[in-house]
């Protein structure tokens, strides 16, 4: 796909970013197949669950939130196989969590932003997920 296509998915993976209530952290996802959006997800706590203070205390907020790459897999179901995963908000790629996910949900290929590097605490982490994405075949492409 063309970086014109990329940057469009990515701008509105940015825009679903928004939708977050996280205080720090706003990550947005598009899955995308065959230029058509198949889903869309932002990091959250569950349905039902209230956006109150525990979204300022990080031991809390990381116990109940579920990252915009599940969100975005659980609502395209059988149609994320072949996907293309736009993830704005998170340099680099999934975490390592949401990495193995992505891969047995059957997406193909993650583009990210790259104009903004992740948190230096996360860099292990990016960069193992980084290698269980190349390792299952899984392309990764900044765009910027």
């Amino acid at each position: 796909m063309s970086n014109k296509w990329n940057m469009r998915f990515l701008r509105m993976a940015e825009m679903v970013s928004d939708w977050s209530k996280d205080p720090s952290t706003k990550v947005g996802v598009v899955l995308v197949k065959d230029r058509k959006i198949v889903a869309t997800g932002y990091n959250g706590f569950p349905e039902g669950i209230a956006d109150d203070d525990r979204l300022n205390n990080r031991e809390k907020k990381y116990a109940l939130v579920v990252h915009a790459e599940m969100n975005a897999l659980l609502q395209a179901g059988h149609d994320s196989r072949g996907s293309t995963l736009y993830l704005w908000g998170f340099a680099g790629c999934p975490c390592q969590n949401c990495t193995k996910h992505v891969i047995q949900a059957g997406v193909r290929k993650v583009v990210y932003y790259d104009g903004v590097p992740p948190p230096e605490r996360w860099a292990d982490e990016l960069a193992a997920a980084r290698l269980t994405l190349e390792e299952a075949g899984v392309e990764i492409e900044p765009c910027s």
